[in-house]
């Protein structure tokens, strides 16, 4: 049997989309990062915004390979369908990677078995994902700048096996968006500032990925997120099919589970999460600004109790919270804790809280 259709037939097996290129570099790739970054539009993020000479260029890390072979694997599962409020964003909700794992294996095993040097890569600063998804035709370029096929829209997750392989590349998609822009318009913080560029400083998926405070300016735009955001995904049409041949979740993860976890369980959890250090602080963090938005004064308990932190930066967020959710007994914990609070990021927190009312 051919290669391809040996590893194809491997891609099927798994709902997966596949294609091969080769390891040209990326030369319009590597100028739109570059200016992302002078712009600043890559915020915190570091992946391939950190290195895009090395990322736009596959022979600068894989000097011994001859191709790429890609694939596009769904991930949706029954409980995925369209909801009103999501707390976790799909792809991070379980261990949505163990498919592509998978695929990826099996088609690593073919190349092994036929005497080829090959290596899987996903999520690695060295390779475009997206880029040659692209250009292999397993995807088209989407505004929202993912990647989108034709069956599942934008609910993919892209892989790679790098091998010495020699084959023939297969041919990029004709398909564009077209005229459609629903994605623009659905980002809650208009961080897709034009076609297929976006601000992650914007981006709630991101924010809530960084380290450190995040921008009081972009806590309330959160709103019960505590993971990743779906917005501009669920607005895609060409995986509208999908999304809605699946019930909603039934149980989703509330910030109020996540502030009552110990860390040992909030990092079990959590483990599928990309999380800075794999600090659980920060997802504490996003679980405190979710909490804030909810309004519920039933919540104010355990957000005093959060004023008290240790960490300034829970005792800070959790101050916002308090505020955000207002009345009279926020107000009393306000002027109870600020008189005993000395740590100035805490303070500060607590002063604007207050100032808002």
């Amino acid at each position: 049997m051919d290669l391809l259709e040996s590893l194809a037939a491997i891609a099927r097996d798994g709902s997966a989309t596949i294609g091969v290129t080769d390891l040209e570099p990326f030369p319009e790739e590597r100028r739109a990062i570059h200016e992302q970054v002078a712009k600043g539009y890559n915020g915190s993020l570091s992946f391939t915004y950190a290195a895009p000479d090395v990322a736009s260029n596959p022979r600068a890390s894989f000097p011994w390979a001859a191709s790429i072979v890609v694939v596009a694997v769904p991930y949706l599962i029954d409980g995925d369908g369209e909801s009103e409020h999501r707390s976790v964003a799909r792809f991070a909700d379980g261990d949505r990677y163990a498919g592509l794992r998978v695929v990826l294996g099996g088609l690593s095993d073919v190349l092994e078995h036929r005497g080829h040097r090959n290596e899987i890569v996903f999520d690695d600063d060295r390779l475009l994902d997206r880029a040659v998804a692209i250009r292999s035709g397993v995807t088209w370029r989407g505004k929202s700048t993912m990647g989108l096929t034709p069956r599942y829209g934008p609910w993919i997750l892209i892989g790679s096996v790098v091998t010495s392989a020699e084959m023939e590349p297969t041919e990029p998609m004709t398909r564009t968006c077209g005229t459609c822009d629903a994605c623009l318009p659905a980002c809650p913080t208009g961080a897709i500032v034009s076609p297929g560029v976006l601000d992650a400083r914007r981006c709630i998926a991101a924010i809530l990925q960084s380290r450190g405070a995040i921008e009081e300016d972009m806590r309330a735009a959160i709103g019960g997120r505590i993971y990743g955001c779906d917005d501009c995904l669920t607005a895609c049409p060409p995986g509208q099919t999908v999304l809605v041949s699946l019930s909603p979740e039934k149980q989703p993860l509330t910030p109020g589970d996540v502030l009552a976890l110990s860390d040992r369980d909030l990092a079990s959890v959590t483990e599928h999460w990309y999380v800075p250090s794999r600090s659980i602080r920060f997802v504490r963090r996003n679980a405190l600004v979710a909490l804030g938005n909810t309004g519920d004064a039933s919540h104010l308990g355990m957000l005093a109790g959060y004023m008290g932190h240790h960490d300034s930066l829970l005792a800070g967020h959790a101050a916002w919270a308090v505020g955000h959710i207002g009345g009279d007994v926020a107000h009393s914990i306000c002027e109870l804790v600020l008189a005993n609070e000395e740590r100035i990021s805490v303070v500060s927190e607590i002063k604007a809280a207050m100032a808002a009312w």
